[in-house]
């Protein structure tokens, strides 16, 4: 029987998984490089290969969200923000956008943010233990466009299936993309995962609280579409 608990499947990532992204050269602004010289010590979490104590990390006992790839880090300080009683633990590998969040929460003044600059699945797999995340946020991943390059496409079955572990029962997991394809294969993917179920009869309306990214106000300046899709793991 193929057990979605199951976490020899959930942990389950081909060795070596493709990356998902490229870490490119990108110019760091001084308000950035003094941001993690000066708040990084105090708001970014080292990579370790442990699980991490979620209620000792943030002070308190909270919802925990999670956020893959936030980019410039705007829209994840703008729900931080109107959600003070959730904490959000944000995973980005560019720099830039590492620094441009720190500089948000220090002008926010956000005490419920953290971030680990690291590869994605490598956080899942050895720093949230299973059932730990009241919800997660995959927004504007990046489409790969090209037909070679769909193979690094952030979600894909093996990926779905460990993010699905690591939600409790209850909890929901919101993609977000504006190239079209790509929300055919998130729907695709998300709906043939067994832990998981569409919250929609396809895709869904954007929730209120879901600010309007860069990525996506570029889209709809573009003529694109924008497509949402949250599906919940069973409480």
């Amino acid at each position: 029987m193929n057990d979605p608990n199951d976490p020899a499947r959930s942990d389950r990532i081909e060795r070596p998984h493709i990356r998902s992204y490229v870490v490119r050269p990108g110019r760091m602004g001084s308000g950035q490089v003094r941001a993690l010289a000066e708040l990084g010590p105090r708001y970014m979490l080292p990579f370790e290969a442990r699980p991490l104590n979620l209620d000792a990390t943030f002070g308190r006992h909270a919802p925990r969200v999670l956020e893959i790839g936030f980019g410039m880090g705007d829209a994840t300080a703008q729900v931080a923000a109107a959600q003070p009683g959730v904490d959000f633990i944000g995973v980005e590998v560019h720099p830039p956008g590492v620094g441009a969040l720190l500089q948000r929460i220090a002008e926010r003044g956000l005490t419920n943010v953290r971030i680990v600059q690291h590869d994605a699945v490598e956080v899942l797999q050895h720093m949230l233990a299973p059932g730990s995340l009241a919800g997660a946020h995959v927004w504007f991943p990046d489409p790969w466009h090209k037909k070679r390059h769909h193979k690094r496409r952030l979600i894909q079955p093996a990926f779905v299936a460990l993010l699905a572990s690591r939600l409790a029962p209850g909890a929901y997991l919101h993609c977000a993309t504006d190239w079209q394809p790509y929300a055919e294969q998130m729907l695709q993917v998300l709906a043939a995962e067994p832990a998981l179920i569409n919250s929609a009869a396809g895709y869904a309306p954007r929730p209120p609280w879901r600010p309007l990214t860069k990525f996506e106000q570029r889209g709809l300046r573009l003529g694109h579409g924008v497509w949402d899709l949250v599906f919940n793991r069973p409480s």
